[in-house]
């Protein structure tokens, strides 16, 4: 295993992370939560 192969594995790690995150980011079952915490900074306290 040379530097070519980790650097490989490390983006393949990061695309699969990615992926996973837009997936979590667009699961309708998160939008609740993510459209209450998008209306934070408007609300006055």
């Amino acid at each position: 295993m040379d530097i070519t192969d980790v650097r490989i594995a490390v983006t393949l790690i990061s695309f699969a992370a990615f992926i996973g995150i837009m997936v979590w980011t667009w699961s309708r079952r998160n939008k609740a939560d993510f459209d209450e915490a998008s209306s934070l900074p408007f609300r006055d306290e």
